[in-house]
């Protein structure tokens, strides 16, 4: 078995909100926090990207770009569905269908092994300058009811706050290297060109992706 390794840092390029579970409303406070995570160094709470949402947007927006977002009743696409296309346009498709598939895996019947993509998660770089990571965003709501606006203040990463992240890959006997290598990637690009986190239409999470060669170590 070989374990590719992918190694870089995200850019956030506009106001990134990933809400934690603090989205409550607090007397004093803002009404939606960003997600964060106990820093052993810092001794205190900073933001983080985790890997699940970095690992959830780029199979969506795969799937998007596969032509098979909207197979599955909204969720994930799966080998059972392709089963069910196989006189279409996924016929041509079927084998990078199924490369995407070992990557990101099924949530039934795996007919593909283990999953191949780990995505962990993606912590914070800039620990000198904490007074910059983080900045508010006041927003109205409208009533529309009513005609009033309600005024709700949005934490968000700011501008400049670079995370840094780790996928790694396993490649099987039988694996196509290259496939799984070309397909990360394009998930990547994908991802700087639409938003990470919540509220993307209104312009939050555009990010910058930077990286280098794969690394490799067989087993």
């Amino acid at each position: 078995m070989k374990i590719l390794t992918l190694k870089g840092k995200i850019e956030v390029l506009t106001g990134l909100h990933i809400g934690g579970s603090d989205d409550t409303m607090k007397i004093g406070g803002v009404d939606k926090g960003v997600i964060k995570v106990y820093d052993r160094e810092l001794k205190r709470e900073v933001p983080y990207i985790p890997g699940s949402s970095l690992k959830g947007k780029i199979r969506s927006l795969l799937e998007w770009s596969f032509g098979v977002a909207q197979l599955n009743d909204g969720k994930p696409f799966e080998s059972d569905v392709l089963k069910q296309y196989e006189s279409t346009h996924l016929k041509e498709k079927k084998q990078e269908l199924e490369n995407f598939l070992k990557l990101f895996g099924e949530s039934s019947e795996n007919r593909f092994g283990m999953t191949r993509a780990i995505f962990s998660d993606c912590f914070l770089l800039n620990k000198e300058n904490l007074d910059e990571v983080r900045e508010i965003k006041t927003e109205n709501m409208i009533d529309r009811s009513k005609g009033t606006a309600n005024p709700r203040q949005t934490e968000r990463v700011a501008p400049g706050v670079e995370f840094e992240f780790e996928i790694r890959v396993k490649v099987l006997d039988g694996d196509n290297e290259e496939k799984f290598k070309k397909i990360i990637e394009k998930g990547l690009k994908l991802l700087e060109l639409d938003y990470l986190g919540g509220n993307g239409s209104r312009g939050y999470g555009r990010v910058k992706i930077h990286y280098k060669d794969w690394e490799n170590e067989t087993i």
